[in-house]
C-alpha cells in the first residue's frame, strides 16, 4: 500500500486495509490475516484471482504478490571459533556484560522453552526498552519464559489459510510458540545458548554445549510448520520482532531467488536495518550446484557452512578384509565381531538401491548389512526402510550428487555414511563377490581433525543470479555435525517410528552456520553499540580467513578441490579479529536507495522495498557494484574495464597508514589509487581498475577470483573479488 495515502477517518492502518479490500473485493473484514506496519507497508489477505486483480488495479496499491513458501534450511564451536576463554574481551565498562542488552530474535519452529540453555541463572533483569511478551497457548504460556528466553510468539495465519482451514477453523497444530520440530530451539541455543555441562548426544559430542553468545537475550517467533514457512507469516514475525526491539534477527530458512521487492524475507529485512538490526540468513543447502544461493540481499549475511575439527568416525569392514572410513551417529547396540551377508539391491525397477519405502524385499535383506544410494528419500528414513524389512545394518553410499561429503546421522540401526568413492568400491565388491560379508564398527568421538575447516558440499554456492555484482555468500561458519539443545517433543531423526527422546542434537546445514553469525553479531553489537548492521558485517567479512588448520587454502567437500569466494565468501567467520577490524566498509540507507535505483526496477517496487513515498530514483547507480560492499564482484561482458570507488571508515587507532596489496589473475590487470591511505579523520575513498587483458570466448560462464587487502602491521582488511567474463 502507498502507506502515505491513508485517509485520516481511519485510526489504524488494519481499519484503512479492511475498508479498502470490502470496497474493492466484496471480501469480508476477516480476510486480511495480518495488517504490517514496521516490516512492510501493506497487509495480508485470502483472495480469489480476481478479487487479486481488482485489488491491483487500486491507486493506493503499489502491488499484489501471491504468498511464498520457504523452507528451513537444515559442541564444539564456540571453542573452534576461539571464543572458549573469558568473554571479558566482549564485555565494555566496568567489568559488565553488556551483550545482556542484546536481543536475538530467532524465525524459526518455535522453542522449548524447558531446556537448559535457556537457564537465567545470573541473568539481570530483562531490559527496560524491551517490548516483547510471551504469548499463552494451550502448551505455552508467560511462565514458561524467563530472563534469558525473553520472548516467544507465533505466526501460522498464512499456513492455516494455505493448508485450506482458514484462520478461524481449528489447526491440526496447536497454534503456540512450542518447538515440535526441534530445528528453532537448535538454532536459537546456537545463536545464545547459556552453559549447559555434560551435554551430548546419546553420548557423542560430549562436553559443555553453549552458543556463541551466552548472555545474550533469546526471543523465538514461530514462522515454520508442518508444510513450511509461509510469507505473510515469516513477515508478521519480522513486524513484530521488529516493534519488540531485537538488536539482531536470525532467519535459517529461504526460498527460491527473486527479485528483492517478491523476496519477504528481503524485504523484511531492509525494514530491520533500516532501523539498525543485523540481520543474519542461511545460504541454503542447494550445493555443490552452482547459482543456487538464497537470501542475496545486499542488506543481509548470507551464510554458507563448514565443518568443524570434529568427527564422528565409524567403519565398514568387508569380507575381503578391506576396512573403509565413514562416519555415524548411531549409539545403540552394536553388530559384534562376526561379518554377516552384504547385499546392494541395483533393480532399476523398485529403486532398492535408494532403499525408498516398500522397496526392499524382506526375503533378500533379513539378516544383512544392506548398501542403500545416498538421495531421494531422507537418509534416516533409508536406515528405517532397511530395519523395517529385517536387515541389521546399513552402508549409506553417496552417488555423485553428493559426492565426498560425509554428514552424519543418529540412525535407528547400525548404519555407516560413506563417500561416492568408497561407496562404488563397496559397490562393486557386493556385485562381483559370490557371498559378499561385512560388518559396523563405531568409533565415537573425534577432535582436532585435519583438515578444517572444509566448506560443506551441501553448502548453496554463487553466483548471484538476482544481482551478480554483488558477491555470495559473504562468509562461512560451523555447519556440519553442530551439537544443540532439541525439542522433546521429537527424536533425534524427526521419524515417527523414532521413539528416542534427547535434549540435543547434532545436525547438519546452513540453518546451523546462520545463528552462530548472529551470536557473533549480538557480540560485536555489544562491543560496539554505535555500529551499524553493514559496519558489523564488514568487520566479520574483512576478518574472516581463507587457510585451514594445515595452513593450505580452504578446500571444497564436494571434491576436495581449492574453493573459491562462490563457495565461501569472505571466507570462515574469525570472531576475534572481528572485534577490531581497523576499517570497515560501511552502507547507508540512502547508498541502500542509490543501490535498487540501478535494478531494472519500477518506482513503484523500490516504494515498496524502501517504504517511502518520495523516491524518484534521481540518484542512482550506474552499475549496482558501485554500492560500498566490502567484497567486489567484476563483470566484464562487453567491457573491458570496470572501475569502482569504495569507502572505508577508520574504528582502529586514530592516525593510521594502510597499503594495499592485490591478488588477482594474469588475465586481469588491477589497479588501485591511492595505492596509501593515511587516516587522520576517519574515512578515506579509494578507486580500483579492473582490466581485462583479453576478452574470453564461449558460452559458459568464466570465473577467476582474487582480493584486495589494506594492511598495516596490525590489521588485514581483505576483499575477495570475483571476476566473470561471460553473462550470469
Amino acid at each position: 500500500m502507498k502507506h502515505q495515502d491513508k485517509p485520516l477517518s481511519f485510526e489504524t492502518h488494519h481499519d484503512w486495509h479492511s475498508s479498502s479490500l470490502q470496497s474493492l473485493t466484496d471480501s469480508p473484514p476477516e480476510s486480511v490475516l495480518y495488517s504490517y506496519t514496521e516490516a512492510f507497508n501493506g497487509f495480508a489477505a485470502s483472495l480469489n484471482e480476481e478479487q487479486a486483480e481488482s485489488l491491483n488495479k487500486s491507486e493506493s496499491i503499489l502491488g499484489v504478490y501471491e504468498d511464498t513458501v520457504y523452507t528451513l534450511h537444515t559442541t564444539r564451536s564456540p571453542q573452534f571459533l576461539g571464543l572458549e576463554a573469558d568473554l571479558g574481551l566482549w564485555a565494555t565498562g566496568g567489568g559488565t556484560q553488556a551483550s545482556e542488552d542484546v536481543t536475538i530474535g530467532v524465525l524459526d519452529t518455535g522453542v522449548w522453552p524447558e531446556s537448559k540453555s535457556f537457564d537465567d541463572s545470573g541473568m539481570p533483569e530483562i531490559p527496560s526498552k524491551w517490548r516483547g511478551e510471551c504469548e499463552s497457548g494451550p502448551d505455552f504460556g508467560p511462565k514458561f519464559c524467563n530472563k534469558k528466553l525473553i520472548g516467544a510468539r507465533s505466526f501460522s495465519k498464512g499456513y492455516r489459510m494455505a493448508i485450506g482451514g482458514g484462520i478461524n477453523k481449528k489447526p491440526k497444530e496447536i497454534d503456540s510458540p512450542r518447538d515440535k520440530d526441534g530445528h528453532g530451539t537448535h538454532t536459537a541455543s546456537t545463536a545464545a545458548g547459556s552453559h549447559v555441562a555434560n551435554a551430548s548426544l546419546l553420548g557423542y559430542a560430549s562436553g559443555i554445549a553453549r552458543g556463541m553468545a551466552t548472555r545474550a537475550r533469546v526471543a523465538a517467533y514461530k514462522v515454520c510448520w508442518e508444510t513450511g514457512c509461509f510469507g505473510s507469516d515469516i513477515l508478521a514475525g519480522m513486524d513484530r520482532a521488529i516493534r519488540d526491539g531485537v538488536n539482531v534477527l536470525s532467519v535459517s530458512l529461504g526460498g527460491r531467488p527473486a527479485p528483492y521487492y517478491r523476496d519477504t524475507i528481503a524485504l523484511g529485512a531492509f525494514a530491520a536495518v533500516e532501523k539498525g538490526i543485523f540481520v543474519s540468513c542461511s545460504a541454503g543447502n542447494s550445493g555443490p550446484t552452482r547459482a543456487t544461493l538464497a537470501n542475496v540481499a545486499p542488506w543481509i549475511m548470507t551464510v554458507g557452512a563448514g565443518t568443524l575439527d570434529r568427527d564422528f568416525p565409524a567403519y565398514a569392514v568387508l569380507g575381503n578384509k578391506i576396512r573403509y572410513n565413514g562416519v555415524s551417529l548411531y549409539s545403540g547396540r552394536g553388530m559384534g565381531k562376526k561379518l554377516v551377508g552384504l547385499v546392494y539391491n541395483k533393480d532399476n525397477n523398485t529403486f532398492g538401491n535408494l532403499c525408498l519405502p516398500g522397496s526392499l524385499k524382506p526375503t533378500s535383506v533379513r539378516g544383512k548389512v544392506v548398501i542403500c544410494d545416498r538421495g531421494t528419500n531422507a537418509r534416516v528414513e533409508k536406515g528405517e526402510v532397511v530395519r523395517d524389512a529385517g536387515g541389521v545394518g546399513m552402508i549409506l553410499a553417496n552417488t555423485a550428487d553428493s559426492a565426498e561429503e560425509l554428514v552424519a546421522d543418529s540412525h535407528l540401526l547400525p548404519a555407516v555414511a560413506v563417500g561416492r568413492k568408497t561407496g562404488d568400491l563397496i559397490r562393486k565388491y557386493a556385485q562381483s563377490n559370490p557371498n559378499p560379508t561385512a560388518k559396523l564398527v563405531f568409533g565415537g568421538t573425534v577432535l582436532n581433525v585435519r583438515p578444517s575447516p572444509v566448506v560443506a558440499a551441501f553448502s548453496s554456492r554463487g553466483p548471484n543470479m538476482v544481482t551478480p555484482q554483488i558477491l555470495k555468500p559473504d562468509v562461512i561458519g560451523p555447519g556440519v555435525d553442530i551439537l544443540a539443545a532439541w525439542s522433546e517433543a521429537i527424536g533425534p531423526t524427526g521419524l515417527v517410528k523414532d521413539a528416542r527422546k534427547t535434549k540435543f542434537n547434532i545436525v547438519s546445514g546452513t540453518s546451523m552456520s546462520c545463528p552462530h553469525i548472529s551470536g557473533l553479531a549480538a557480540l560485536l553489537k555489544a562491543a560496539h553499540p554505535d555500529w551499524s548492521p553493514s559496519a558489523i558485517k564488514s568487520a566479520l567479512m574483512t576478518t574472516a580467513y581463507t587457510r585451514d588448520n594445515t595452513n593450505s587454502s580452504l578446500r571444497d567437500a564436494a571434491d576436495g578441490s581449492l574453493s573459491n569466494p562462490w563457495v565461501h565468501g569472505a571466507g570462515h567467520v574469525d570472531p576475534q579479529k572481528a572485534l577490531s577490524p581497523g576499517l570497515i566498509y560501511d552502507i547507508t540507507t540512502k547508498q541502500y536507495i542509490s543501490f535498487l535505483c540501478s535494478l531494472a526496477y519500477t518506482i513503484d517496487q523500490v516504494k515498496t522495498i524502501v517504504k517511502r513515498p518520495n523516491i524518484t530514483c534521481s540518484k542512482r547507480f550506474k552499475d549496482p557494484g558501485e554500492l560500498n560492499y566490502p567484497s567486489f564482484s567484476v563483470l566484464f561482458g562487453d567491457k573491458r574495464v570496470v572501475r569502482y570507488t569504495r569507502e572505508l571508515t577508520n574504528v582502529g587507532p586514530a592516525r593510521s597508514i594502510y597499503k594495499v596489496a592485490v591478488d588477482g589473475p594474469s588475465s586481469v590487470g588491477i589497479s588501485v589509487r591511492p595505492w596509501t591511505l593515511v587516516f587522520r579523520g576517519e574515512k578515506k575513498r579509494y578507486t580500483v581498475s579492473f582490466v581485462a587483458k583479453r576478452k574470453r570466448r564461449g558460452s559458459t560462464v568464466r570465473s577467476e577470483h582474487g582480493s584486495i587487502v589494506w594492511g598495516n602491521a596490525q590489521h588485514q582488511v581483505k576483499s575477495p573479488v570475483s571476476f566473470s567474463w561471460t553473462s550470469l
